[in-house]
């Protein structure tokens, strides 16, 4: 959201300095917007401990709405199981989860009635409903699994394939119309979006590796290792992780130095968004490491990790479908 924000700039109004979108334009941002929530949301269970807070799926303890005390459990359930933080801390996930999908379907709608001769919005929206269903089965298997840290990787992976659709989707929306396909895009923007989608390649890769590590680092608390000596029992994806980080920074950091030196003060704001994220990301990184996993810092480090790639997305975007000034 924050990224595309810098779209005013072009299609503000002149006089009232306000954005008008459209209604599917208003429904993708809130759409978005939702679902990076759900991904932070989903980091904070993660963190917390709350991944098995319902140790079934769909319905929490045998039940749809789950109990506020452990003496309304069914009967066939153990008491034990049961922490009301915990528990409730991950049925609102599910509900945020709930929520996603359905307006992802409202999206859906809204692009087919809009933009049905536009396949760069309808697709993508299409893609987009199709994932959020796929990846609800996932989250039933990271609850049938008990956490399996491959399939925790792969449920976080689509979440961000997902969010990526929709910013495809929505960004294509503000230029329908607008002869961007008939402007000749200059060579540094063809680079940029080139080196821009290889760059969120390679920190897609470090993202899982992140979402690895951390399903790992769990099963190491659960076999009762102390918190201070996670890290020394998780092995060689802490190493790759950790490793990686410099190059991966390097990259985002150098790709949004070329992006700056753009005269489109949209791909500016972009740029410095997205350095401010890396550098953000460095920082959380170092102070899980050496803080011994603080919760508050696991949380945002998926979610900066997360809006990093949503940025990045939105420069290649941007950088292959805004008109250049002067045309």
């Amino acid at each position: 959201m924050w990224a595309l924000l810098a779209l005013q700039v072009e299609f503000g109004d002149s006089h009232q300095g306000v954005v008008r979108l459209n209604r599917f334009q208003r429904m993708a941002l809130i759409t978005t917007l939702v679902t990076y929530l759900l991904i932070g949301v989903g980091g904070l269970v993660r963190a917390s401990g709350a991944g098995l807070g319902c140790p079934d799926w769909p319905q929490c303890f045998g039940l749809w709405v789950p109990p506020l005390s452990a003496a309304y459990l069914p009967p066939e359930f153990d008491p034990q199981q049961f922490n009301v933080l915990k528990t409730w801390t991950e049925y609102l996930n599910r509900l945020l989860g709930a929520l996603t999908g359905i307006l992802i379907l409202v999206t859906l709608a809204l692009a087919v009635r809009d933009h049905r001769d536009n396949s760069r919005v309808v697709w993508p929206s299409a893609a987009a409903f199709g994932s959020v269903l796929v990846n609800g089965w996932l989250g039933g298997k990271v609850v049938e699994t008990h956490l399996a840290p491959w399939v925790l990787t792969a449920h976080l992976t689509l979440a961000l394939i997902l969010v990526s659709l929709l910013l495809y989707a929505t960004v294509n929306a503000f230029y329908v119309g607008r002869g961007i396909e008939a402007t000749k895009v200059a060579l540094s923007r063809r680079q940029l979006a080139k080196y821009a989608s290889l760059v969120i390649l390679m920190l897609g890769i470090q993202i899982a590796f992140g979402a690895l590590l951390r399903g790992q680092v769990q099963q190491v608390a659960d076999a009762g290792i102390v918190r201070g000596e996670w890290l020394a029992h998780v092995g060689w994806v802490e190493i790759i992780h950790r490793s990686y980080a410099p190059l991966v920074t390097g990259l985002v950091l150098w790709v949004c130095s070329r992006a700056w030196s753009e005269k489109e003060i949209q791909l500016r704001v972009v740029a410095a968004i997205s350095a401010m994220l890396v550098v953000g990301q460095v920082l959380g990184g170092y102070g899980i490491s050496v803080l011994d996993f603080p919760p508050v810092l696991q949380v945002f480090h998926l979610w900066f990790a997360s809006l990093l790639l949503g940025s990045l997305s939105v420069m290649v975007l941007l950088a292959w479908r805004m008109i250049p000034e002067g045309s």
